[in-house]
């Protein structure tokens, strides 16, 4: 009897993954292959938006999200022009239904770190790869992390666009939130 058990889940199972791959595969702006297996020791150089193999734009989101293949995570297309305090911004993140899909959250502070270009060479504001395709209403002003300060917990680690610099302001002042998909949330710092 255990053995006509472990027969018929092995060809359930068998079953499941022959005809799962394709209800896996998402539409993007892009040709395949869609997904690069993240990796933070990776670089993924972006020119142009033609010519960028970091971001995918999620056609079947109704192009709402942004996947990063760089590290794996999935941004809003247009992050909320709308300010908050750190409370509400957790809310609005937890909340969101972008492309008919929960599960938002703010990004941790290094997550959003991610998203800047180091290069000294690049003056745009916000400071994005070159090539990037987020809306144009992502503000050069600073965003929120989910990232709590360790030494003081009322107040929360954030980020200038700008620039990239990294600060930490109370929780009860007002700022952007950016929210994402993925990845592994909040590190205690």
């Amino acid at each position: 009897m255990m053995e006509l058990i472990r027969r018929t889940v092995g060809v359930l199972f068998l079953a499941m993954v022959l005809v799962t791959p394709g209800l896996a595969q998402a539409q993007t702006t892009s040709n395949g292959p869609y997904y690069a297996t993240p990796a933070w020791d990776q670089k993924l150089d972006c020119t142009t938006m033609a010519t960028c193999p970091r971001f995918i734009v999620l056609l079947n989101w109704s192009s709402a999200a942004v996947l990063d293949r760089e590290t794996g995570l999935v941004w809003e297309q247009s992050p909320s022009a709308s300010t908050f305090t750190w409370d509400i911004a957790q809310i609005h993140c937890n909340s969101l239904n972008a492309g008919n899909r929960g599960g938002w959250r703010l990004p941790t502070i290094q997550e959003l770190r991610s998203l800047v270009d180091g290069d000294p060479a690049n003056t745009s504001s916000p400071r994005l790869p070159p090539g990037h395709p987020f809306s144009s209403n992502v503000q050069s002003s600073g965003y929120w992390s989910a990232t709590t300060d360790a030494t003081n917990a009322s107040l929360a680690w954030g980020m200038f666009i700008v620039f990239g610099n990294v600060f930490t302001s109370s929780k009860s002042s007002i700022d952007f939130a950016w929210c994402v998909r993925g990845g592994h949330g909040v590190d205690p710092q």
